[in-house]
């Protein structure tokens, strides 16, 4: 299971994407979020579900792989469902004993498990492109207005591509401690919550000294190349948009024109019906 988490993963292919400037990515993967929370009706999820599917496609990253990555959110994906399903008040659908499903509940779930897959699968893809070098190349670049403030810029850019770049690390890492575990006759499928949490301590430890002595290896071989952040420093390979970055900010404005003009036009239309099905239980 553990191993089926794709998030911080580069997959090394040729294409589109993996071509792309890290900045465009980065400015693309806002828009993507920004237009997940606009509206929330079928015809802005469709025009969503299609510039992803086609930003998956240009990617040539196996469309199994990146599913793959859903099986970690699956328990998440799960409890937030469950919740807008039962606890959104409404007009009931469906009820027994004390719980009822309203029409409100049946769309803020929806929408919500649709949001939560499309946000995995977008952060999964702008990882699986993009390597944490150019990654912290974009971060830096886009935050360099934040120096005016006394940011430091470069150090926080470069936090955030080592945290991406430890999760795959870490997952290993408790890959392996597990499997030694197992073969130790430790069992962690069986028992309940309580059980399974306590089984999950003799992991928890080796885990968190590993970390640790990762980072201090990390942190000691900085020292040794002399390492002393982002001022005068220069870049072996300076970023640089092309012809294919100004394609990409085309489409994205495209895109987002798309989805705010079919977004209020699927508002319009669930307005009216809304307003027609209330006329039509006013007595006459």
């Amino acid at each position: 299971m553990l191993k089926d988490i794709t998030l911080g993963q580069y997959y090394q292919t040729d294409s589109v994407l993996h071509r792309m400037d890290p900045r465009t990515k980065l400015i693309g993967i806002m828009v993507f979020v920004i237009s997940l929370f606009i509206f929330r009706n079928a015809l802005a999820f469709a025009v969503v579900a299609v510039f992803l599917f086609l930003a998956m496609w240009l990617s040539k990253v196996p469309f199994s792989y990146m599913v793959r990555g859903m099986k970690g959110i699956m328990f998440l994906l799960m409890v937030t469902v469950i919740f807008n399903l039962f606890l959104t008040p409404g007009i009931p659908l469906v009820q027994f004993w004390k719980l009822q499903i309203t029409d409100e509940g049946l769309r803020n779930a929806i929408f919500t498990a649709i949001r939560l897959i499309f946000l995995i699968l977008g952060g999964s893809l702008l990882t699986l492109t993009t390597t944490p070098n150019n990654l912290t190349d974009g971060l830096e670049s886009l935050m360099k207005p934040l120096k005016l403030f006394r940011i430091p810029v470069h150090e926080v850019a470069m936090m955030m591509s080592i945290a991406l770049r430890f999760i795959p690390i870490l997952l290993e890492e408790t890959d392996k401690i597990m499997k030694a575990q197992m073969a130790r006759g430790a069992d962690f499928e069986h028992g309940g919550i309580i059980a399974r949490a306590k089984s999950m301590i003799p992991i928890l430890v080796p885990l968190f000294v590993s970390a640790f002595r990762r980072a201090n290896d990390l942190a000691m071989a900085m020292e040794a190349r002399c390492y002393r952040g982002g001022d005068g420093r220069t870049k072996m390979k300076p970023l640089k948009y092309n012809s294919r970055d100004i394609l990409a900010f085309l489409t994205m404005a495209v895109y987002i024109a798309a989805v705010i003009v079919l977004g209020s036009l699927g508002e319009s239309l669930r307005f009216f019906n809304i307003m027609q099905s209330l006329s039509g239980r006013v007595p006459s």
